[in-house]
C-alpha cells in the first residue's frame, strides 16, 4: 500500500468510530510542541565493574572502571603508542590493560563490533606485556 493511500485510509478512520479511531491524533492540538514523541536514546549496557557502557557509539557518556575481557591481537604495527582498539568503547579514552600480572595504561579506541569480538593491541603493549607477537591472548580492560 503507497503512503498516500494508507494515509488516506487512516485520515478518514480519524473521524470514523471503530478500532482505528484510538490510533488516530487528537484534533486539538495546538502547535507541534504538545504532541509527544519518540525519543531515540543510546542502549547501555552495565559492565562488571558496575559502570554502564555505551552502546551509541561515540554519544553520551564514557565508561568507567572495569569494562571485560577480550581476546587481543597485534594491531598494525606502524602506529606507534600505547592504545587498543576495542569494542567495548563507545568512545576514546585512557584504559589499562591487564595480562599475567602486568598492566599498561593504553589509550582506548573504539571499533565497530559486538562486544564479544576480538581487539587489536598495538606494537608498544604487547611487549609491555610480555606477549609474543603472534599471540592471542585474553586480557582485561579498564577505562579510567
Amino acid at each position: 500500500m503507497t503512503g498516500v493511500a494508507l494515509a488516506a485510509l487512516l485520515g478518514g478512520c480519524m473521524s470514523w468510530p471503530g478500532p482505528l479511531a484510538d490510533l488516530a491524533p487528537p484534533r486539538n492540538v495546538e502547535s507541534d510542541a504538545d504532541v509527544l514523541r519518540p525519543v531515540l536514546r543510546p542502549v547501555l549496557r552495565p559492565d562488571t565493574g558496575g559502570s554502564q557502557q555505551d552502546g551509541g557509539r561515540g554519544a553520551g557518556p564514557r565508561a568507567t572502571g572495569f569494562l571485560g575481557v577480550t581476546v587481543v591481537s597485534l594491531g598494525t604495527p606502524a602506529e606507534a603508542g600505547l592504545w587498543l582498539k576495542t569494542p567495548l568503547v563507545g568512545v576514546a579514552g585512557p584504559g589499562q590493560v591487564r595480562y599475567g600480572g602486568q598492566t599498561v595504561a593504553v589509550q582506548l579506541l573504539p571499533i565497530a563490533g559486538d562486544a564479544s569480538a576480538g581487539s587489536r593491541l598495538s606494537l608498544q603493549a604487547m611487549q609491555a606485556l610480555g606477549l609474543e607477537l603472534t599471540a592471542l591472548a585474553e586480557v582485561e580492560v579498564s577505562a579510567e
